[in-house]
């Protein structure tokens, strides 16, 4: 287990792993400083330490958030993005581009389209390849190395701010929490666990199988997940940073708040049909504080 310092409270952000990067914009694994806004929430700009410096709260009652919180029984949490930037100093696409190198080793160059070869997103290729072999050896071994490759960036993996304050606060006013993810559920327990998190999730860790197809926008880790809760769709709320969680929570009846980080992103969660989108995860965390005020 990776040990991390937790250097944060309910009251700060997370910022002592959150740096600035230099990934080029245009791609999901950018950390661009484009200003995300939605429709009643803050945006997350990022000074020049990576913190989060959204400034609008979003806790007004009545307003959309105040009423995803008040309906939320239960909390379904995308992976990487919303809890972490599990990619920050292990490029996604460089994890992309050793899948595609070692396909082509095998002498399967051709087995991938040129999109599919230039993709910065290694869900991306697996899928591409258990959709032309499903439940070969092939993709078996395929899978495994981006395991391996998941279980390395964990490591180095940067907090969400203001995740860690919001996952606890919201856990101790009584909502419950589970990861739907198409991360390994092992690289999830990882990172929980080293951030002293686990005990808010465990046991609803619902990430990668062997069944590739599932994989989001699938709903299955999220059916899985409210199954396994006895939680009804209406009563549950989906965190996540791509059109496939968008797409997943919409197929699954569920309610949906989309995080983004960047301009990129918040116009790739609207174009997927997202309508309520933060560029920061502090009006959120204050929409609930504010949820456990009494009012006078």
């Amino acid at each position: 287990m990776v040990q991390r310092p937790l250097g944060n409270h309910l009251d700060g952000p997370d910022t002592l792993l959150v740096t600035s990067d230099t990934t080029q914009p245009g791609t999901d694994t950018d950390k661009s400083t484009s200003t995300s806004t939605s429709r009643s929430t803050g945006t997350d700009t990022g000074d020049a330490t990576g913190t989060d410096t959204g400034t609008g709260t979003g806790a007004d009652t009545g307003s959309p958030l105040a009423d995803l919180v008040a309906r939320a029984k239960v909390v379904l949490w995308d992976f990487d993005g919303p809890i972490c930037r599990l990619f920050a100093q292990h490029s996604a696409r460089l994890v992309a581009d050793d899948l595609v190198r070692w396909l082509a080793r095998q002498g399967l160059h051709g087995l991938l389209t040129e999109d599919e070869r230039t993709s910065v997103d290694p869900h991306f290729v697996l899928r591409a390849v258990d959709h032309r072999h499903p439940g070969s050896d092939l993709v078996t071994e395929l899978e495994e190395r981006l395991t391996k490759e998941e279980h390395k960036a964990a490591a180095s993996a940067m907090p969400t701010p203001y995740a860690d304050p919001l996952i606890r606060t919201w856990t101790a006013l009584g909502s419950r929490m589970a990861i739907t993810t198409n991360n390994s559920p092992l690289v999830v327990h990882e990172y929980l666990a080293g951030r002293g998190l686990l005990s808010c999730f465990a046991p609803h860790l619902y990430g990668r199988t062997r069944d590739l197809h599932r994989l989001k926008p699938d709903p299955h880790c999220l059916n899985r997940a409210l199954n396994t809760m006895g939680s009804a769709p209406e009563n549950a709320l989906m965190i996540g940073d791509t059109p496939t969680d968008c797409a997943a929570a919409k197929k699954a009846g569920v309610r949906f708040l989309g995080y983004a980080r960047n301009a990129y992103k918040e116009k790739r969660l609207r174009d997927a049909g997202a309508t309520d989108v933060v560029g920061s995860l502090k009006p959120l965390l204050e929409a609930v504080r504010a949820a456990a005020t009494p009012r006078p």
